[in-house]
């Protein structure tokens, strides 16, 4: 026989992960007299808001490679039922192109810095109640140059993810030099590195860092400065071994000795082959900040703020840390981490290291005359 006070506390934690509303759960114990005493005793057992009712049996994620904890998706599965449906892209140019053509059934999804200006300009995404996401703190984050971007005229349309550089990594034990800049790293892939090198399918970092080798702006639209860089990206081309934003598996089996790289991959590189370096370039480069936003047509809304909810806890979102390497912003995710994680130089570089990034411009998302370089370069 069924213990009925077992039986309820089974039903009150259901209640509270979300995976059955309150009218079932009132329905199936006739006891909820009991929850409201329960919960006013023992507070930890109240229901977090986003996870309250049906979320239904699915949450579409649309993000990058190497981004998640699959053990974390899994268990907003088992809290919710909804099962995270997850898609990757490889360039915000890339993601922003198949949003604004519509019909993408995206919930959520994860917008860099410098392109949410163009998402709420192209009416995608509408501002974020966040009332309905308890977990979202903004006292929690010390860095406003992490988190400004997701606001727009003074609305929220975005919520901080974690933050990142770019640079590249290298495989010491093929490549000998040891290279500090992105002039090293291009020459070498012309050298003695040849046919072992990888770059992003991304015009922002690949041009980006081509302008590097100049002493140019990251984020330069100057005519000439952009001509200098295509005719760097042109003569490297038959040099790379391929041009894509998912390096991991070349640079793990020894196809790639070096590629451009963000600090999560650099991170997961270096943890599981030590002498993959991660580099970030004298000259500079990029630093950048990621989001979740919901698209304006997201099919379950309720689903969407239940994960961004869920994936923003604190606890959860360390252990998307110890797994996707990138560091986070947020202060409360920092005091849970081991000393040797928050101090780690790969995902919390030198001030000196740091000073010399820049941060995307929003107009280089969109500009013609980089999309065309990037072209030309992938077809020549």
């Amino acid at each position: 026989m069924t213990d009925p006070r077992k039986e309820f506390i089974a039903q009150l934690r259901r209640y509270q992960m979300g995976s059955i509303s309150r009218r079932h759960f009132l329905g199936v114990t006739g006891l909820g007299t009991a929850m409201a005493v329960m919960a006013g005793a023992v507070p930890g057992l109240r229901p977090r808001p986003s996870f309250a009712g049906d979320i239904g049996d699915k949450v579409s994620l649309t993000s990058w490679p190497n981004y998640h904890d699959p053990a974390n998706l899994e268990k907003f599965k088992e809290l919710t039922g909804a099962a995270v449906e997850l898609t990757v892209f490889g360039s915000n140019e890339e993601m922003y192109a198949k949003l604004k053509a519509g019909g993408t059934g995206w919930d959520v999804f994860v917008p860099t810095n410098y392109t949410i200006q163009n998402y709420v300009d192209a009416d995608l995404i509408d501002p974020l109640d966040t009332a309905q996401i308890s977990n979202y703190d903004p006292a929690s984050y010390s860095d406003p140059r992490m988190t400004e971007p997701g606001t727009v005229n003074g609305k929220i349309y975005a919520l901080h993810k974690d933050w990142g550089t770019t640079g590249f990594v290298v495989n010491t034990r093929n490549v000998t030099e040891k290279p500090t800049s992105w002039k090293e790293f291009w020459d070498l892939t012309k050298t003695t590195a040849t046919g072992r090198v990888m770059v992003h399918d991304y015009q922002l970092t690949t041009i980006g860092n081509a302008l590097k080798y100049f002493g140019y702006s990251f984020n330069s639209i100057d005519e000439k400065e952009l001509a200098d860089a295509e005719k760097l990206l042109l003569e490297v081309k038959p040099h790379l071994f391929g041009i894509s934003s998912d390096y991991q598996p070349g640079m793990r089996n020894g196809d790639a000795w070096m590629s451009v790289a963000w600090t999560g991959d650099g991170k997961q590189l270096h943890k599981d082959i030590p002498e993959i370096i991660y580099v970030l370039g004298k000259e500079g480069g990029e630093i950048w900040s990621d989001f979740y936003a919901v698209p304006k047509e997201a099919p379950n809304k309720k689903g969407a703020y239940a994960l961004i909810n869920f994936l923003l806890d604190p606890q959860v979102n360390a252990a998307e840390l110890g797994v996707h390497g990138y560091p986070i912003a947020d202060k409360r995710v920092i005091a849970l981490l081991p000393a040797e994680v928050a101090t780690d130089p790969i995902m919390y570089p030198a001030a000196e290291l740091l000073s010399p990034l820049e941060f995307g411009a929003g107009n280089v998302l969109t500009n013609p005359a980089r999309a065309e370089i990037m072209a030309r370069f992938k077809s020549a």
